[in-house]
Order: structure tokens, then C-alpha cells, then sequence
């Protein structure tokens, strides 16, 4: 059994930037409460060896650097049922830094299940993701129910740009869930705001559609 937790998103796409400008002048979100917007900047790394090994597992690898700080998320099949809104897979994380070499990063369960599945391959980045993103925490009746993030992206293959997303997600607590949250009236809320479209695809397999030969 791999370590981690389940992640929990509601995912939506966007043409353009309007939603993510009218989702960050609220104040709410159907029956939820938004806090003050944040906005951070973050550089994102995918990684797998030159053979794909953990693409061959459906595996992804994600170097995320924000605000000085390096961690490694491995994240594994995407568990989505037609027209259910939100997206489960199983997450694992720990601390790493920016040179994409695991075995020099420290001691995690990431790490050990990334060198397991390289088996002993070299790491390669397959391409990046320059994000400028906008965080406000979501709260039910006074209690925290997940984090919502409005991205604009940047897709990045060699250091060429090769195109832009737009991109909202709705992470929800592990507590809440666990606390029996319906996530069904935030999707609903978010897919009613113009210009917002329900994906059943994550950024990483946007951005695998992108590339040269993909």
C-alpha cells in the first residue's frame, strides 16, 4: 500500500482570464465564504526517465518551487466517473530541491516510491509550468472546507513557451471530507460562473497534448 492521501479537487477551464478576474472579486461561493486572495508565484517541474517508467505506471512527478521552497508530489492515476465533478488520486509528498536527483533529497516516503519506480533511471524534465496563482480559503459555516485557485499558466518545453491555460480548482480539505462534505453544491456554484467549463483533465495531461509529438 503506497503512503499518501486521496486529493480532492473540483477542476474547471477557462478561455480567458474573466472568471478567474470575477472569482477573485467575490466575497462568496454559492453556500461557501471566500477568505482574502493571495497570490503567490510558482515554478512547476515534471519529471520521468527517458524510457517514460512512471508514465508507463500512470504515475506523474511534479518538482513544485514556491517561495524558496522545493517539494515533490507524486501523483497517481486519476480516479473520475463521467459527470462527477470532483477528482480523486492518490498524492504523495515530501521535500526535495531543484536538481531532479532523488536519491540526494531528504528521506520521505516520496522519495523512496520515485526511486522505486525510476528504478535506478536517470530523471529528466519533460517540461514545466510557470503559474501565477491566486489563493482564498473556502469556509462552510465557520469551518474550513478547502483552498481555491485561479491559475494562469504557462507551459514551458525546452524553455519555449508552447501555450498559456487558465485554470480554477477547488482543493477540499482532507477533514472535510472525512467530516462528510458534499462537494456537489461548490461544483454546481463554480460551473454557474460565466465563462467556466467543468475538465475532466488535469494540467499535466493539458500540457502532455502540447508537446511535440504528443
Amino acid at each position: 500500500m503506497t503512503d499518501g492521501r486521496i486529493e480532492a479537487e473540483l477542476k474547471f477551464w477557462a478561455a480567458d482570464e474573466r472568471p478567474l478576474e470575477a472569482l477573485t472579486a467575490t466575497a462568496s461561493l454559492g453556500p461557501a465564504m471566500l477568505g482574502s486572495p493571495r497570490t503567490v508565484e510558482e515554478r512547476d517541474r515534471y519529471l520521468d526517465t527517458a524510457d517514460l517508467r512512471l508514465s508507463e505506471a500512470r504515475w506523474a512527478c511534479r518538482l513544485r518551487t514556491r517561495e524558496g521552497r522545493t517539494i515533490v508530489s507524486l501523483k497517481g492515476p486519476a480516479e473520475h466517473e463521467p459527470g462527477d465533478l470532483l477528482h480523486r488520486r492518490r498524492e504523495v509528498e515530501g521535500p526535495a530541491d531543484v536538481r531532479p536527483v532523488p536519491s540526494e533529497w531528504p528521506p520521505s516516503a516520496a522519495r523512496e516510491l520515485l526511486l522505486g519506480m525510476a528504478s535506478g533511471g536517470v530523471l529528466l524534465e519533460r517540461f514545466s509550468l510557470e503559474q501565477q496563482r491566486t489563493e482564498r480559503s473556502v469556509s462552510l459555516a465557520g469551518r474550513a472546507a478547502g483552498t481555491l485557485s485561479l491559475d494562469r499558466v504557462r507551459i514551458l518545453h525546452e524553455g519555449v513557451e508552447i501555450g498559456r491555460l487558465a485554470v480554477v480548482e477547488l482543493e477540499l480539505e482532507d477533514r472535510a471530507i472525512e467530516g462528510g462534505l458534499d462537494p456537489a453544491p461548490l461544483g454546481a456554484a463554480l460551473a454557474a460562473v460565466p465563462g467556466l467549463v467543468a475538465d475532466p483533465t488535469s494540467k499535466f495531461e493539458r500540457a502532455l497534448a502540447l508537446l511535440p509529438g504528443g
